[in-house]
């Protein structure tokens, strides 16, 4: 169960040559994909950044009619090697993934294919992850296609230049017999538009095809002496053809004057906040017509000489626009236009901070420095952003008034009560090494839980914990989510904790979905699935793998049982690995599920009872300990208008979805009794609504009763 469904847009995948398409960035790919006779997709779910694979899942009719196959892999490695498909046969092939996290996972694959070549155009798409919208560390994918030699493309964030970007992809490809990187980034796959679509092409050739008519080529195989002659071939064959490739259909483009003072050479992905700055100091205009000359690079890697030293000529200076760290395209520009003897003063990081992503603002400040420092005269009087008040409000800073807000949990999310129940432990037992890992459950880094030290990739908790299998009087703990366990946590967590007889706990968070990566189905999905093979238990594998001390929990929400099967296991004399599978539905993807099935029964008037919870203002005596020990973001505070009572009490407003973890915490941790459940009965039978009825009435009675007993004091 994904997080959104696109089977509604993805029927425009149809329409055919002479038609206009309109859509987000991650339609548009799939639509080009589809134009390019792709004969196989594959990637890792959730990826590259903003759903390509979820697209490409719902189109999965679509795409077998065009006997194009779709492989969910269950990780990026898997992913990139389905690439060896195009090695020996002429079949399009694209994989998709989130930037350097996934391209990591897949390396060695890819490092194997672009070593010995493909025949079948091969597209990597990565999502470059990088920025204030990111979710991983930061990093470029630049750096790996220099490394592996894998040509890389960043198209202009708008919809025809990706789509024609993939069909160059594809091209250049096969005409170098090289993989090709498509990069794109948060915004261009959100970014909406339009373009002239083309009919689908069914491939030249299928898998089945191939499947029946098996072919190899030994020098496309990485074994010595093959391998050694590879890396010939790439700069000397493959290099030159790339080259001429990308120069014959001018793949990179110009902008602005065909002379200046100055120029600007940017990424392709840069594009849209190069040309929004120039709109700000009134440089350009809404159709992209630039008084300043830009270089375009839609490829990144290889860079042509020629082109940049043609574009340079003449100028005083120019400036290199490239995001991230290191720099590596400004360093190349350097060295070429050094040995063609340039006279422009070459600058991009000196006006543009090194790392960091480039913002408006950002944009706007280094162009500004740019030109105040070589071309003085282009610049206006001041910049003023379209519709921009000429007077403008001072707002106030609320810096040092309003607190930050860290990521956390939803709102009834079954891995709250996970580490309320371990900061319990920790309170008994004293604090233990805890290893985190990527996921939801990474939160728990943040208060108000504060447990974690180290995060070192997905499915890698365990194994990061490895080093501390030593004898000691305490044993190291492991978390990580069902998705990483089955992405990577299997063999390098849970087989090598089992193969090296590990004393310390490993806690897989069983949620039902890969839900960090948008809520799709994993091998241990409780819900039936038509296309995938799920309900396979994580305990099965874990004990098929070795493990003798393994605990499953199938509420998490029992905090007291949480609390206790963590004391067992950080306690008891058993060898080996403990380890604990605590499972409950992720309370998003519940939601999402659960949600229209109500609103349908109590359309057709059917009694549904939905539970909410609720604190007592009487008992609750306002030490916030529950809050301490949940952090709901329904679990709130609120003043009493008792004089008597400076404390503000606990409260739970109507984002509640009745989870009852806050009630359980306070039960385990033995806090206070002032949490209530109230059930709200929709479409209640008759007898019911009589004895609602009844009990409002004695209950008013009874508070009438003690109001006129209550001692009052005149003003």
């Amino acid at each position: 169960m994904a997080e959104r469904s696109f089977a509604k847009e993805v029927q425009q995948l149809k329409i055919g040559a002479g038609e206009e398409f309109r859509g987000e960035g991650i339609l548009a790919i799939t639509k080009a994909l589809l134009q390019c006779g792709v004969g196989y997709v594959a990637g890792y779910q959730g990826a590259p950044i903003s759903h390509l694979m979820d697209v490409l899942t719902d189109a999965e009719d679509i795409m077998e009619e065009l006997g194009v196959h779709l492989e969910a892999s269950a990780s990026e490695a898997a992913a990139g090697a389905t690439l060896a498909a195009s090695v020996h046969y002429p079949i399009r092939g694209a994989v998709a993934w989130k930037s350097t996290v996934g391209t990591n996972v897949a390396s060695d694959a890819i490092a194997n294919l672009a070593s010995g070549g493909v025949l079948g155009g091969a597209l990597i798409i990565v999502g470059e992850d990088y920025g204030e919208g990111s979710s991983i560390m930061q990093e470029r994918s630049h750096s790996f296609a220099m490394k592996s030699q894998v040509w890389l493309l960043d198209p202009r964030p708008s919809l025809p230049s990706i789509v024609k970007a993939v069909s160059d992809g594809f091209e250049l490809s096969e005409a170098t017999n090289t993989p090709v990187m498509l990069e794109v980034r948060i915004r261009s796959c959100h970014v909406h538009g339009r373009f002239i679509a083309k009919d689908n092409q069914r491939p030249k050739m299928t898998m089945a095809e191939a499947l029946e008519n098996p072919q190899r080529d030994t020098n496309r195989i990485v074994l010595p002496p093959a391998s050694f002659g590879h890396e010939q071939e790439k700069v000397k064959v493959r290099w030159p053809a790339a080259i001429e490739f990308i120069k014959s259909r001018k793949l990179n483009e110009h902008f602005g004057p065909a002379d200046g003072k100055v120029g600007i050479i940017c990424q392709g992905g840069m594009y849209n906040g190069v040309m929004r700055a120039l709109q700000r100091l009134g440089l350009a205009d809404l159709y992209g017509e630039s008084r300043v000359p830009i270089y375009c690079l839609n490829v990144t890697y290889p860079l042509i000489r020629d082109e940049i030293v043609e574009f340079c000529a003449g100028k005083d200076a120019v400036m290199v626009v490239e995001e991230g760290q290191p720099d590596h395209i400004e360093q190349a520009i350097g060295d070429m236009l050094y040995k063609a003897g340039g006279t422009a003063r070459l600058t991009g990081k000196g006006f543009l901070p090194m790392a960091g992503e480039y913002t408006g603002p950002v944009m706007l400040a280094g162009l500004t420095d740019f030109l105040r420092t070589y071309q003085p005269d282009l610049l206006p009087d001041r910049e003023r952003a379209p519709n921009d008040p000429d007077e403008k409000i001072a707002l106030p800073d609320l810096g040092g008034k309003v607190p930050m807000r860290p990521p956390g949990f939803c709102t009834g999310c079954p891995e709250r009560p996970i580490f309320a129940a371990m900061k319990l432990v920790e309170k008994k037992l004293g604090v233990h090494h805890i290893a985190a890992d990527i996921g939801c459950h990474l939160f728990s880094i943040m208060p108000p839980f504060n447990l974690g030290a180290t995060t070192m990739g997905y499915g890698l908790g365990p194994a990061s914990a490895s080093a501390f299998n030593v004898a000691a009087k305490k044993r190291p703990i492991a978390v990580m989510g069902d998705g990483g366990f089955w992405h990577n946590g299997l063999t390098s967590g849970v087989g090598n904790a089992v193969f090296n007889e590990q004393d310390g706990v490993i806690l897989i968070v069983d949620n039902y979905y890969s839900a960090a990566t948008g809520g799709q189905d994993i091998l241990s999905s409780r819900a039936d699935n038509a296309r995938r093979s799920t309900q396979h238990p994580i305990t099965r594998a874990v004990e098929g793998l070795g493990a003798t001390w393994v605990r499953q929990i199938d509420r998490t929400y029992d905090v007291g049982k949480m609390r206790d099967t963590l004391t067992e296991a950080l306690t008891t004399e058993h060898k080996g690995p403990k380890v604990i599978v605590a499972s409950s539905e992720c309370m998003l993807n519940k939601q999402r599920r659960v949600k229209p099935q109500m609103a349908a029964a109590v359309k057709a008037g059917k009694r549904v009872v939905k539970p909410r919870f609720g604190v007592d203002e009487d008992v609750c005596t306002g030490d916030h300990a529950c809050i301490r020990l949940s952090g709901c973001p329904s679990l709130s505070v609120k003043k009493l208008d008792d004089p008597l009572r400076d404390d503000p009490v606990a409260a739970i407003d109507t984002s509640c979805v009745g989870c009852g973890n806050c009630g359980e915490v306070a039960e385990a941790a033995v806090l206070c009794p002032s949490f209530y459940q109230a059930d709200v009965v929709f479409n209640p039978r008759p007898a019911e609504t009589r004895r609602a009825s009844w009990r409002a009435g004695i209950i008013g009675w009874l508070q009438r009763r003690r109001d006129r007993g209550r001692l009052t004091f005149a003003s």
